[in-house]
């Protein structure tokens, strides 16, 4: 039986129709019968760890329609850390996003920079937000929530480049962070100048990516730059789509990862990679026409996994050698993780229909009611 799903529920607040050049309008109730949506939901998996994510809670709402108007909301600030939401409606792209100056920002052309700052949302309104070529990066950076956006095409190579070839990329002592009903997706793979859809690096922790799209890319993410990389983790996937990736569904370097609900289908050469230590607890997900969806690939430092309640259709596996270590054509578990958050599991076998009807960008911000 289909999973019922649970509608939206918005904000009643609303806009003051003010529209600088910037393309920001600032937010004020009463004004304008368009709501003014923060996020919607609450933090989930690691994200609700640590002291939790609550982005721009209680503090101001701004609307804008692009990138240059994000970060002219982020120096418009009073701090680095007064808190802010930015609804963001439009198409983001080179033409519209210059680098911003100002005491409560460090911001850069050609990305959307949330860098050395604190207790930002970034949310899709309206008809949607798409960040076209254009990807956006959290560095130094802690409490931040992005959800309900489109992030597509985002090259490290070729013409034009932005983020180092990552949609989302997080990277040096950046910490809780909740991505949510989003849409990752490139044009292809390295050859074609794409890297990861969703990178995080060099001290890394507390992130949630939950009821999402990743697809069409040849790389999915990575938590770890490099084998010696070990110092992010404590990361959650939970109800995502991956969908025609080659790898890095996600390659994980160290730290602790909990992976649960999760569709993965037309994943080409190998799936979640648990190497160099890292500890992967992995639930009730559906993987279908893959290959190597679990297991340590591509390296001889190990790492292990725990698994539970998966269901593998159609799912071929490689045979073991130096480099090569995967968990199936049998998985089973080689070490424990312990998760200190409650995660409410939908049956494996409900994925497809559950994550089908809920994830991604402008899907109505729905979230599974826990009935199968």
């Amino acid at each position: 039986m289909r999973k019922r799903v649970l509608p939206r529920a918005g904000v009643a607040t609303t806009l003051l129709a003010v529209v600088a050049a910037s393309g920001v309008a600032l937010s004020t109730a009463g004004a304008s019968a368009e709501p003014s949506t923060s996020a919607t939901g609450t933090a989930s998996g690691f994200a609700s760890q640590n002291g939790g994510t609550t982005g721009g809670e209680g503090g101001e709402t701004v609307r804008v329609g692009t990138g240059t108007g994000i970060h002219e909301a982020l120096c418009s600030r009073a701090a680095d850390d007064t808190p802010i939401t930015i609804e963001v409606e439009g198409t983001v792209n080179h033409g519209n996003t210059s680098k911003v100056s100002g005491d409560s920002c460090n911001t850069a052309d050609d990305v959307i920079e949330l860098k050395q700052i604190s207790n930002v949302t970034l949310v899709g309104v309206g008809d949607g937000a798409v960040f076209d070529e254009l990807g956006i990066h959290v560095r130094e950076s802690s409490n931040i929530i992005i959800q309900n956006v489109t992030v597509r095409n985002v090259k490290k190579s070729g013409s034009p480049t932005s983020n180092g070839g990552d949609a989302i990329g997080m990277e040096k002592d950046v910490r809780n962070v909740w991505v949510d009903h989003v849409t990752l997706e490139a044009s292809g793979g390295e050859d074609e100048g794409f890297d990861g859809l969703f990178d995080m690096k060099n001290n890394t922790q507390y992130v949630t990516l939950s009821h999402s799209v990743l697809r069409d890319s040849g790389r999915g993410g990575l938590v770890g730059s490099s084998e010696s990389d070990t110092s992010n983790g404590y990361v959650t996937y939970h109800h995502n789509l991956y969908e025609n990736i080659d790898s890095r569904t996600p390659l994980l370097r160290g730290g602790v990862g909990h992976v649960f609900n999760n569709h993965f289908v037309d994943i080409h050469e190998s799936g979640i990679n648990s190497r160099a230590g890292a500890r992967v607890r992995v639930d009730n997900n559906y993987f279908q026409d893959s290959k190597d969806v679990l297991g340590t690939f591509y390296t001889d430092e190990a790492g292990y996994w725990q698994v539970d309640g998966n269901v593998f259709e159609n799912v071929t596996w490689s045979e073991p050698g130096d480099e090569t270590n995967p968990a199936g054509p049998d998985p089973e578990s080689n070490t424990t993780v312990d998760i200190p958050y409650s995660f409410p599991l939908d049956g494996a076998d409900c994925v497809p229909d559950v994550v089908r009807e809920i994830a991604g960008a402008d899907n109505g911000l729905r979230f599974p009611d826990g009935t199968c």
